[in-house]
């Protein structure tokens, strides 16, 4: 039996018709430096709970920006509304710690899938155990990645509600299931685009290292800096083969 929802994602009387192509951005720093990269004005189009959506709009190019959000519950209800609004392919930006020794602060991390360790995603039944971004979204974020000659990690990440809860125990167990790095969205994400029948993928930027067992913030390193900055101009483009999806 298929339990129906009794709150139901709408429309509201002010809210904006956006396009398919929506990008969502965990810091507001990242929203600012992406929001200039894109020529899109300082002032919201509207709000979606705590966060405000900006949209970039040429003739039949329709882009919306959207953010800050932090952690699974807020960065699903706000893809909850964008899919209500009319967005289709869903590309999330955000910070991630790394796993593995060889993921370094400062590198870009492209989830290929997402082991679930946040409590959203149980409520978007899957079929699979872990969750999984849209195929076409990874390869739409990889092909913007090597047009702009930026390496990456492709691999898969952990998607924590618990931060403090990075454990050696725990951080050597995914180290051993090729884990690559940590964050806070992706599962959740992944696993709600899926149960909505949306696309979505998502770009990391390194931003503190597990691997070693020892933290090491990266947060005011100029690597970590420089990869935001690089990353804001890699979305636009990235942004662009997305609206010429059909």
């Amino acid at each position: 039996m298929v339990s129906e929802e009794i709150v139901i994602p709408r429309r509201g009387r002010k809210d904006p018709t956006i396009g398919p192509v929506a990008v969502m951005v965990a810091m507001q720093k990242d929203l600012t430096l992406m929001r200039r990269s894109m020529d899109i004005s300082a002032k919201a189009l509207s709000s979606i709970a705590t966060s405000k959506l900006y949209r970039r709009k040429r003739g039949d190019q329709d882009v919306t920006l959207v953010g800050p959000m932090l952690g699974a519950p807020q960065a699903v209800l706000i893809l909850e509304k964008l899919i209500v609004l009319g967005a289709k392919r869903i590309l999330f930006f955000g910070w991630c710690g790394s796993i593995q020794e060889s993921v370094k602060n400062g590198d870009f991390v492209v989830p290929d899938r997402a082991v679930i360790g946040e409590g959203t995603s149980m409520y978007y039944p899957s079929e699979n155990e872990d969750a999984k971004p849209s195929n076409g979204m990874v390869k739409a974020i990889k092909e913007g990645l090597e047009g702009c000659s930026v390496p990456c990690h492709t691999g898969p990440v952990w998607s924590t509600d618990a931060p403090y809860r990075e454990t050696e125990q725990k951080v050597l167990s995914l180290q051993r299931k090729g884990v690559i790095g940590v964050d806070m969205e992706a599962s959740a994400l992944f696993s709600a685009a899926r149960f909505r029948h949306v696309e979505c993928g998502a770009l990391l930027v390194v931003s503190d290292e597990l691997g070693s067992l020892r933290w090491k913030p990266g947060f005011s390193s100029i690597s970590f800096h420089r990869s935001r900055k690089v990353a804001a101009e890699i979305v636009s483009s990235i942004c662009d083969k997305l609206i010429l999806i059909k």
